[in-house]
């Protein structure tokens, strides 16, 4: 019999590649979005265009006994939008909603396996302020501190999806994603991520320019390209520990090192002028050992390749633009 999965989240970033994922396994998708993809056509075999804020939306949605839900439809976006304060309440209010609207609604429909998309930027402030010693190990999240208000919603719902399997006997899995990118991202328009918005600034420069870069560009971070992502994503939901659990990266990079690396993925050479702006913690790098001890499974691409590929997939969507408005 053929094997259901549920995607919360279809038409964005990491949903996108999901159902891609799901379907060459042979599984029948359903997506709902209150968007459809920004880049592709969905490839899932039913999509509802629905806000899952909207409680009618979610029982129509989860009408069945799926195999397999991945919840991460979230109000969310890069430094440009989590950091400025303007979005605080939206961010808090519709994220809660949705997990607890879809949660419940699991519940309800007897669903076991549900996965919960958290976020490194529920690790506190405190233990993030060296760049190049940050903590993110797992059993660091308390006392909580995080440096937004997303990362307080998104720690708020972890332990919403672990109390309902404690109290309903349900199998949510709970991943804190460290930085996803790729291919097929949101890369303008103020909710895109680092690598991204490097890729377009650098893409779109020509050579002897200057790049402004948020910060003083000695912030790191660690990006995971999104395939590595959704094969973290679906080894969890199939494993028997709940987590939460670190899907990342522990090959942490400088912001002005990211910014020299895709010049010379695009064989530019730029200057670096680095203005105010938000940027969040001063360091955070993906501690990996849990999910290696428990899952056995580690990412292998190193950040090159990946940022490779975005980098040609950005550059290829500005060439198609000026050829449209050509």
């Amino acid at each position: 019999m053929q094997k259901t999965a549920l995607v919360c989240g279809a038409g964005g970033f990491i949903g996108g590649h999901l159902v891609k994922r799901l379907k060459v396994e042979g599984f029948w998708v359903r997506g709902v979005d209150m968007k459809s993809h920004e880049h592709n056509a969905t490839v899932a075999d039913d999509f509802i265009l629905g806000d899952l804020r909207e409680q009618e939306v979610v029982r129509q949605v989860i009408n069945m006994p799926f195999d397999e839900v991945y919840q991460l439809a979230a109000d969310m976006g890069g430094a440009g939008y989590i950091f400025t304060g303007e979005n605080d309440a939206n961010v808090m209010h519709n994220s809660a909603i949705i997990n607890l609207n879809v949660l419940d609604q699991c519940h309800k429909e007897g669903i076991k396996r549900v996965f919960y998309s958290s976020s490194a930027c529920m690790y506190p402030e405190h233990n993030q302020l060296d760049p190049d010693n940050p903590n993110c190990a797992e059993n660091s999240a308390y006392p909580a501190n995080p440096d937004s208000e997303y990362g307080w919603e998104k720690l708020f719902s972890e332990r919403l999806y672990l109390a309902y399997n404690r109290n309903f006997g349900m199998e949510c899995r709970v991943a804190r994603y460290h930085n996803i990118f790729g291919p097929e991202g949101t890369w303008e328009g103020g909710k895109e991520k680092a690598p991204a918005a490097m890729c377009r600034k650098v893409a779109m420069a020509q050579d002897a320019d200057t790049m402004e870069v948020w910060g003083d560009g000695l912030q790191t971070r660690s990006f995971l390209y999104v395939d590595e992502c959704v094969e973290g994503t679906m080894r969890l939901l199939r494993s028997d520990f709940e987590g939460p659990v670190n899907i990342g990266s522990e090959e942490m990079i400088s912001i002005n090192a990211l910014a020299k690396m895709v010049m010379e993925i695009s064989g530019k050479s730029l200057g670096i002028k680095n203005i105010d702006g938000p940027i969040g913690v001063r360091g955070r790098n993906s501690d990996n050992r849990l999910i290696a001890e428990r899952l056995r499974w580690a990412p292998k691409q190193p950040l090159r390749a990946g940022l490779e590929q975005t980098y040609q997939w950005i550059a290829a969507e500005l060439t198609r633009r000026h050829n449209q408005a050509a």
